[in-house]
């Protein structure tokens, strides 16, 4: 016999029940290559900019700027995700020997962690010694309560360094579109790289539980930061110091 309130109460939470990824993939990569992208670049034209640079000298510092850092970001998230993925492989090793060599200490090592999580010691004795009747199940089980990763769910390093390649190259263009498009003005410049950071930020609140215009504001208040201490350098030292 079906039950129509429990029917609807699966359906509404088939549509709801959606989480984002939270696991260092994609995600993580674009944000922080996106935000970097757009800190980066504002800093660089306020420097040069604040030394005197004319709109040639700061599109070519500024495209520089975009490339660099977006092959700098790219790799390093590949190495980044990588090395943890190698280091997630090297634990799994030891851990399975263990298992192997130590099946009734491993068995009730994992019981405890169980009993941790509040069940029962009955309950946690039970589901323990299920888990190791199958060892590819005992290895996965042990990984995820031990160091909370989930085997075959490891961040993609490639995934990793193309979005934050892409996403920092785009983030870097925006500051960089008026002087592309034949704006001379310094200010209008960061302006439109101040209106790329709320949007950012605010767009990263989806993600999370800030408020938007919190983590709209809190994006803008770094990239002022970053802003002001190049501008200070560049007119400190100028463009035609040398």
């Amino acid at each position: 016999m079906t039950d129509p309130g429990f029917e609807a109460e699966l359906a509404e939470h088939d549509r709801d029940h959606r989480h984002h990824d939270v696991s260092g993939g994609w995600l993580r990569a674009a944000t922080f290559g996106a935000m970097d992208g757009l800190v980066t670049t504002i800093a660089l034209i306020a420097g040069v900019g604040g030394g005197g640079a004319d709109r040639q000298l700061i599109v070519l510092t500024g495209l520089a700027g975009v490339v660099a850092g977006a092959f700098s970001m790219a790799l390093g998230e590949f190495a980044s995700v990588g090395t943890q993925n190698d280091a997630v492989d090297r634990e799994v090793a030891v851990e399975r020997r263990e298992l192997t060599r130590h099946p009734r200490a491993e068995q009730a090592e994992l019981e405890a962690t169980y009993r941790e999580i509040g069940l029962s010691p009955r309950t946690a004795e039970a589901v323990a010694r299920e888990v190791h009747a199958d060892p590819e199940l005992a290895l996965r089980a042990h990984i995820n309560r031990e160091l909370g990763v989930t085997l075959g769910e490891e961040p993609s390093p490639w995934t990793a360094a193309l979005s934050s390649f892409l996403a920092f190259a785009v983030g870097g263009m925006i500051p960089l579109a008026s002087f592309l498009l034949g704006s001379s003005s310094l200010w209008l410049g960061l302006a439109i790289g101040g209106v790329g950071l709320l949007v950012a930020g605010a767009l990263t609140s989806k993600f999370t539980s800030r408020t938007w215009w919190g983590a709209a504001l809190r994006q803008l208040l770094f990239g002022a930061i970053a802003a002001g201490a190049t501008y200070v350098v560049g007119m400190l030292i100028g463009v035609g110091a040398a």
